[in-house]
């Protein structure tokens, strides 16, 4: 068995140029090739996890089987290998900080000064190795450091796999994403910044073996020759990384430009023949084929496409596996009201409503989630969407117009969602939700049963502080709506559904985190099967 590999992958230029797609693409290519792999991500910003963090600032709070909130490439991570993170495959500044700061309170020190060097970076360098998963046995690991070269805070990461490089010679391989932009006026493609960022990852001690040019504009070989001049590469290791249509498409765009085979190569490794990676394709060829249109409305509060990664991904996936181009229409929950939400959801195939905290935008929540259950339109409730769900069918059907959450309104008399017992106490917000995998049981016959494809016992991942308050139980399910899964220890209801409707299920746990390309989530494809043939 050969000793694990280690690439390591910057940015530099500017932020969002697509670290984590680059990550996850060579990830499959390597897969395809029968290794072993792992991706993880270290973020610089001091915060321990993504938890606390508004969704603009880094989008979606992505949660792993193991409760670990983290960034949400972790999810591209999955949905394109089908590999399971966990609280390994994410690491912070923070997270370093607090460990070697803990240490030092300890005195595991003995008195030491404590330094950025060495003891942050050591600390960097043994995640990075994956000391503490001592039982893996892994061909690659890929790390993705996120921020830009030069970034302050990015300093102490460069450092560590400068050290690391040395340490692991031919081991391990940095590769290097930057940006080409195109200047209009001058229509020229221009290369400097590419420089200038390999430079200043140079003067940190790091030569890359790979760069990978992100760009909009096809890039011709004399500019890549160029480059690889300027930047003292390979030609074979200078790769472009163009807009796609999808990208899903991204990862055979690298295996077409050898980008697997030039690492492979550095390392030492015979490259062998081209996997044909034919489920891939076949999925490919599926998306592309897919000729019929559906509009789904996504209901949330958070105008913006990464706060809400998860679930397009799903909803576009189950779309694909249904031979549909599905097109999300976002609509702001802030905005709907009883007068205008036939003229916002009236042309849509569809309804999700979607996850989130706090009282801004519930009230619109509530309204869609009428208009649907009224209208017989399938409605889709995730998390916070499910218990709108449930709100709205208490104040309209059991005739309770004041029921509530008591996340919303402390004071309500009908709180047919309540706050979990577990959580009463707790006064810390980041990292002390219900979070990770949880058993549900399902009940044989319903909606939710027949997606799953029979299965009567599922787990999913969570990531909540309320619950559906089972004093209300037996009056929900007199009235219609039934509660079909169940947690097995806590008895805690996970979905609901009305099944005189076509499709109007809300659920308690995030199914959109286990939703991957080549197995999207039962749940979604039923939903979509229902937007388009009335029932599934």
């Amino acid at each position: 068995m050969m000793d694990t590999k280690y690439v390591f992958i910057t940015g530099g230029v500017v932020s969002s140029l697509g670290k984590g797609i680059i990550s996850a693409s060579l990830g499959k290519l390597l897969q395809a090739r029968g290794f072993k792999v792992t991706i993880q991500k270290f973020d610089p910003y001091i915060n321990i996890d993504p938890g606390t963090l508004n969704p603009y600032e880094h989008g979606e709070c992505y949660v792993t089987a193991d409760g670990m909130e983290t960034d949400l490439d972790l999810g591209h991570y999955e949905r394109f290998t089908g590999i399971r993170t966990s609280r390994h495959n994410s690491i912070t500044t923070g997270r370093i900080y607090k460990t070697v700061i803990d240490r030092e309170r300890r005195g595991d020190y003995l008195g030491k000064t404590i330094q950025v060097v060495p003891h942050i970076t050591d600390e960097i360098k043994r995640r990075m190795l994956r000391e503490d998963e001592k039982d893996e046995s892994l061909d690659f690991v890929i790390t993705e450091v996120g921020g830009t070269i030069g970034d302050i805070e990015s300093a102490p990461f460069m450092e560590a796999i400068r050290q690391l490089r040395r340490q692991l010679g031919r081991d391990a391989v940095c590769v290097h994403l930057t940006y080409v932009p195109y200047l209009k006026a001058a229509d020229e493609l221009k290369t400097k910044p590419t420089q200038h960022s390999v430079k200043e990852l140079q003067g940190m001690g790091i030569q890359p073996d790979i760069v990978v040019l992100r760009t909009e504009r096809h890039l011709d070989d004399s500019l890549r020759m160029k480059v690889a001049s300027f930047c003292n590469v390979d030609l074979e290791c200078v790769v472009q990384s163009e807009d796609m249509p999808s990208i899903y498409e991204v990862p055979v765009s690298m295996q077409r430009q050898g980008l697997d085979a030039a690492i492979m190569r550095k390392i030492g490794i015979p490259v062998g023949e081209t996997p044909a990676m034919k489920s891939w394709h076949e999925f490919l060829a599926k998306q592309s084929g897919a000729t019929r249109k559906m509009k789904i409305a996504l209901v949330g509060k958070y105008d913006l496409q990464d706060a809400y990664k998860s679930i397009r991904e799903s909803l576009n996936l189950a779309g694909t596996f249904n031979d549909v181009k599905v097109n999300i229409n976002f609509v702001n929950s802030e905005g709907i009201t009883k007068e205008n939400v036939s003229d916002l959801l009236s042309g849509m195939a569809g309804v999700v409503i979607c996850p989130g905290f706090g009282q801004r935008g519930i009230e619109g929540k509530i309204v869609a989630a009428e208009y649907a259950r009224t209208h017989d339109k399938p409605c889709f409730g995730i998390c916070l969407g499910m218990q709108m769900m449930v709100i709205e069918f208490a104040r309209d059907v059991l005739g309770l117009p004041d029921a509530d959450s008591c996340e919303m309104n402390p004071d309500t008399q009908h709180n047919v969602i309540d706050i979990m017992e577990d959580q009463k106490n707790i006064t810390q917000m980041g990292g002390t939700m219900r979070l990770g995998e949880y058993s549900c049981l399902i009940r044989p016959g319903s909606r939710t049963f027949y997606a799953y494809g029979g299965k009567e016992f599922i787990r999913e991942r969570h990531r909540h502080r309320y619950e559906f308050n089972n004093r209300y139980r037996e009056a929900f399910e007199r009235a219609g709506m039934q509660c079909v899964g169940v947690n097995p220890d806590s008895d805690l209801v996970e979905i609901v559904e009305i099944p005189s409707l076509r499709w109007y299920v809300g659920t308690q746990f995030h199914p959109e985190y286990s939703s991957t390309v080549l197995n999207p989530h039962p749940l979604f494809i039923s939903f979509i099967k229902a937007c388009l043939y009335g029932t599934s």
